[in-house]
C-alpha cells in the first residue's frame, strides 16, 4: 500500500503515532535541519573561530542557543511554506503531500507558532540583538512564503538570502569579518540561486496551476537555462579568489571538485527536458552543497587531533 492509499484510509481511522512523527519530519524537512546544524557547527569550528579548541566551541552555550534558535525558526519556516504551497504540492509532490497530511493543518500551525516562540527565546538568551535578528528572520520567512515567492526575481533572490542568513547569525556572533568568509558566502549564494531555479523548472506544472509567476513560467525553460548558466559562470569568480587563500587548506580540493561537477551539471542541464531530468539536476546541486558542508573539516586537517584534545 502506497502513501496515497494510506492517506485515504487515514480519513477512516486514526493514524499511528509513527506516521504522524514521520509526517512532521517531512513537513519540517528534518534532513535539511540536520544539515544546517552540522554546517553551523563546522563553520564555527573551522572558519569563524579557528584559533579556539574544539572543546571550547562545542561547549559554548551561546553558540548552542543560536543553533537551536536557527533549527526552530527554519523548521517553522518549512511549516508555513508547506501551508502556503499545499495546493501546488498536490500536483508537484503528491506522495509528499500524502505523508504530510497525517498531521492536520491546525496542528501544523500550532507547532509553527510554538517553534517560532522557542526560537525567539533562544535568541534572547544570547542577547537582545540575537532575539531581534531571529524575530526579523521569522517575519522574513513568513513574508517570503506569503508574498515574495510568487514573484520571479524577488522570490528567487529572497530564497537564496534566507538560506544564507543562519550562517550570518554565527558570523556576527564570532565577529569574524575576514575576506575569505565573504568570498565563500558569494560562492554559496550563486549555488543556492542555481538550486532555486532548478526547483522552479522541476515544479512548473504546479506553479502554473496555482498562479506562481516564476522565471520559467514568465519567460521559458530555455531562458531559465541561460540564467542558470550565467550563475554557474559567476561561481568561477569566488572559486578563483578563494583558492588564493591558504586558510582554506585542503578544502581547495572541494572547489576543484565543484568545477568538475558544475561542468557535468551544465551538460546535463541543456539535455534536460522533463521533470525527471530536473529532479536529477536538483539532487546534484544538493549533493554538491552537502559535500561542501562536510569539506569544511578539511580546512584544518593538520591539527584536528590537537583541537579535539585541546
Amino acid at each position: 500500500m502506497d502513501l496515497l492509499e494510506i492517506a485515504k484510509n487515514n480519513n477512516k481511522k486514526k493514524a499511528p503515532f509513527y506516521f504522524k512523527f514521520l509526517s512532521m519530519l517531512s513537513v519540517v524537512r528534518g534532513y535539511n535541519i540536520l544539515a544546517i546544524v552540522v554546517a553551523q557547527y563546522l563553520a564555527a569550528i573551522f572558519i569563524f573561530s579557528p584559533q579556539k579548541s574544539l572543546r571550547f566551541v562545542l561547549t559554548d552555550i551561546h553558540l548552542y542557543f543560536i543553533v537551536l534558535a536557527t533549527a526552530c525558526t527554519v523548521a517553522g519556516g518549512y511549516i508555513i511554506n508547506n501551508f502556503y504551497d499545499k495546493e501546488k504540492d498536490i500536483i508537484n509532490k503528491p506522495q509528499k503531500v500524502a505523508l504530510d497530511n497525517f498531521v492536520s493543518q491546525k496542528t501544523k500551525l500550532q507547532i509553527y507558532f510554538l517553534l517560532n516562540f522557542i526560537g525567539f527565546i533562544f535568541g534572547l538568551l544570547v542577547s537582545w540583538r540575537a532575539g531581534l535578528f531571529f524575530a526579523i528572520y521569522i517575519f522574513l520567512i513568513w513574508f517570503y512564503s506569503h508574498k515574495l515567492k510568487k514573484q520571479p526575481l524577488t522570490g528567487l533572490f529572497s530564497a537564496a538570502v534566507l538560506a544564507l542568513l543562519p550562517f550570518f547569525a554565527v558570523f556576527v556572533y564570532y565577529k569574524n569579518f575576514s575576506e575569505v568568509i565573504f568570498v565563500h558566502a558569494m560562492f554559496l549564494f550563486f549555488i543556492l540561486l542555481i538550486k532555486e531555479l532548478i526547483k522552479d523548472l522541476e515544479n512548473i506544472k504546479g506553479d502554473l496551476a496555482n498562479n506562481y509567476i516564476t522565471i520559467p513560467i514568465k519567460y521559458d525553460e530555455r531562458f531559465t537555462k541561460m540564467i542558470i548558466t550565467i550563475f554557474m559562470i559567476f561561481t568561477l569568480s569566488p572559486i578563483y579568489f578563494i583558492l588564493k587563500y591558504p586558510e582554506i587548506g585542503n578544502m581547495k580540493y572541494y572547489f576543484y571538485f565543484a568545477v568538475v561537477v558544475l561542468s557535468i551539471f551544465g551538460i546535463l542541464l541543456y539535455k534536460a527536458n522533463s521533470k525527471k531530468n530536473y529532479i536529477i539536476l536538483h539532487n546534484i546541486i544538493k549533493f554538491l552543497i552537502i559535500i561542501g558542508i562536510l569539506s569544511l573539516m578539511f580546512i584544518d586537517t593538520s591539527i584536528i587531533l590537537d583541537r579535539i584534545v585541546g
